[in-house]
């Protein structure tokens, strides 16, 4: 149960760290930031494993959740989803 709550904590600041960066927060609430930080942070931390790179620690795997958040954010605006 704590393992889920810290997965929607993590999840809601790294979503909204992103849409902060890719100046989206305007359109989104608390549950898409929710929805796109553990989506991002599952394509980031995936794509990172796949070209080796490793993110050891709490801001490791922030920045790279936050960037694997960003690039979903990026593949949502290209499928018009968001604006």
């Amino acid at each position: 149960m704590i393992g889920l709550l810290w997965t929607v904590v993590i999840g809601g600041i790294v979503g909204w760290l992103a849409s902060v960066f890719m100046k989206a927060n305007a359109q989104m609430g608390l549950l898409l930031n929710i929805i796109i930080g553990i989506a991002g942070s599952a394509l980031g931390l995936f794509l990172a494993g796949l070209i080796g790179i490793a993110a050891y620690g709490l801001i490791g795997r922030i920045v790279v959740s936050t960037l694997g958040a960003m690039l979903f954010i990026a593949l949502l605006r290209g499928l018009r989803v968001l604006r």
